[in-house]
């Protein structure tokens, strides 16, 4: 099974391609949802969907990266490999077994903030997921047969996404730069050296530091009867105990004091590769809704004036684009071009320049505003088509915002934004020439 790590990017000579779409929100069904909190500290909400007979549980914890301390790094996403293995209730491997046999699906992601735990199952499997789910958040066996096997997994994993892909550094490097000094300095697949310095002991105060209720939100979505599912909840995670988690360090996220250039000799580069890193803002900053907007008009998709310019018009780029991280603490936005063959690394870096100074000076067109909006709202609406999307996007809202009622009103946000909203976050976030630049090159065959 392969395990999904949430914005840490295999990156290709691809471009993201965001295409409007004809669904609108004044088509959309508000989700309805209710929320309950038990003793222990769990978050619970209940979505009842009969479109199909198909259920959905998301668990999300607050638990990621950022959580973790150097020396300490990729705690969070091993433990993503680890709750797949036995815990007190069943053996190892097992969980696989359930889930395929009755039909359904399980994954999990981690992130800079976040891990979470997902099982889409025909209905009358609700009882079998919230067993599983309880009995890995209290009951996972930390043990020397799970551990090395994990270990095994997750160093082929690191030594893959880093020395045997193409620029497989840049989000390490990006990171290490733009937020030196805090916890977003590292990624979230960690330090290969931390993970094999790592002992039992280790990962089990990991784990009983963190995985309780009370520092989780379960979500359940789908054909069911709700006073079934609330018995079934207090059943499973009602008995298990709450613990005080340990403090977070305040994290202070300080501007960059001078600007970062680095060229990276890549053994597994075909092609040059380009990539411009700009602090941004937090999932919660209200510069948030302006600067997505904008970095889609610059860079997402074939219509987006990078792609227009370097790839369509002057051709010295085979695909430009970005990586948008919002996190809960922080955030950036990420340019790159991949230099098309004869062209130069300075002419790419010129043009992202040039398109990034005339936004800066005369804004955006009201036509662009317009169709970035279109492809915002096409997306929440789409977005929350099945069962499992909307159980996903309930438990963010509410572990990142304490508010699941913003999967029907986040929307607004966008639609709010004005021309002068974008021309202002342009100059504000990208007039500086404080910010990180890594080229990453081919190795020289000599």
């Amino acid at each position: 099974m392969i395990r999904k790590v949430k914005l840490i990017f295999t990156l290709a000579i691809t471009v993201l391609l965001i295409q409007t779409t004809s669904a609108k929100v004044d088509s959309f069904n508000p989700i309805s949802f209710i929320k309950d909190t038990l003793p222990n500290g769990l978050s619970v909400i209940y979505s009842i969907d009969k479109s199909a007979p198909i259920v959905a549980t998301v668990v999300q914890y607050k638990i990621g990266s950022r959580y973790e301390r150097p020396g300490k790094t990729g705690y969070t996403h091993f433990f993503e490999h680890l709750m797949f293995e036995a815990t007190n209730a069943y053996e190892r491997a097992a969980i696989d077994k359930f889930v395929e046999e009755a039909g359904g699906t399980l994954n999990a992601h981690t992130a800079f903030d976040e891990t979470v735990y997902y099982l889409k199952l025909p209905s009358n499997y609700l009882e079998m997921a919230l067993w599983i789910e309880s009995s890995r958040m209290r009951g996972l066996k930390v043990d020397s047969i799970g551990v090395a096997t994990q270990k095994g997994v997750v160093s082929e994993e690191l030594k893959m996404r880093r020395e045997n892909t193409a620029y497989g550094t840049m989000l390490d490097k990006m990171f290490e730069n733009l937020f030196k000094g805090t916890n977003y300095e590292w990624t979230v697949i960690g330090s290969l050296q931390d993970l094999q310095n790592a002992k039992i002991e280790d990962f089990k105060e990991f784990y009983d530091n963190y995985y309780y209720p009370n520092n989780a939100t379960l979500v359940i979505c789908g054909d069911f009867d709700l006073a079934e599912a609330r018995a079934l909840v207090q059943k499973y995670f009602g008995r298990l105990p709450r613990k005080e988690i340990p403090k977070e360090q305040p994290m202070i996220i300080r501007p960059l004091e001078k600007a970062v250039y680095e060229e990276v000799e890549d053994e597994k580069a075909q092609l040059t590769g380009v990539f411009i890193g700009y602090l941004g803002v937090s999932s919660s900053d209200p510069d948030y809704y302006p600067l997505s907007i904008l970095g889609d008009i610059l860079a997402a998709g074939e219509s987006s004036r990078f792609y227009q310019k370097l790839v369509d018009k002057e051709k010295i780029s085979l695909s430009a684009s970005f990586f948008p991280f919002a996190l809960e603490k922080a955030g950036t936005l990420i340019f790159y071009s991949i230099v098309a063959p004869e062209k130069s690394v300075d002419e790419n870096i010129k043009a992202m320049d040039d398109i990034i100074k005339d936004v800066i000076n005369k804004g955006i067109t009201e036509e662009e505003l317009q169709k970035a909006k279109n492809i915002k709202e096409g997306s929440f609406v789409s977005d929350k088509q099945d069962v499992l999307s909307k159980a996903e996007s309930l438990a963010s809202y509410d572990a990142y915002f304490g508010n699941p009622g913003l999967i029907n009103t986040e929307i607004e946000k966008y639609m709010k934004v004005t021309l002068d909203d974008v021309k202002r976050v342009a100059h504000k976030y990208f007039s500086t020439d404080k910010r990180v630049v890594l080229i990453y090159k081919p190795k020289s065959k000599s």
